[in-house]
């Protein structure tokens, strides 16, 4: 059973928006999950949302085609 503090497989990220590639083995393989986040500033320490602006689609839209390359780069190292 995999263990509830695993880290991603690989993260992309461009500025404040980030996606974490989740590595999920199956018995027909390995599948792979993205999480999206927008991080920012609160005060002194750094959070992150799941609630992105207009400003933040394009980079989401970016993050997401890079994230989409990687597990293809992954997926071919099987």
């Amino acid at each position: 059973m995999a263990s509830p503090n695993k880290s991603p497989a690989a993260k992309v990220r461009i500025g404040a928006v980030q996606a974490a590639i989740w590595e999920n083995p199956t018995a027909n393989g390995t599948r792979f999950n993205v999480t999206l986040s927008r991080l920012y500033k609160q005060e002194d320490s750094w959070r992150s949302s799941n609630s992105f602006g207009r400003d933040d689609l394009l980079l989401v839209a970016k993050v997401v085609d890079r994230a989409h390359d990687l597990i293809c780069e992954l997926q071919r190292g099987e």
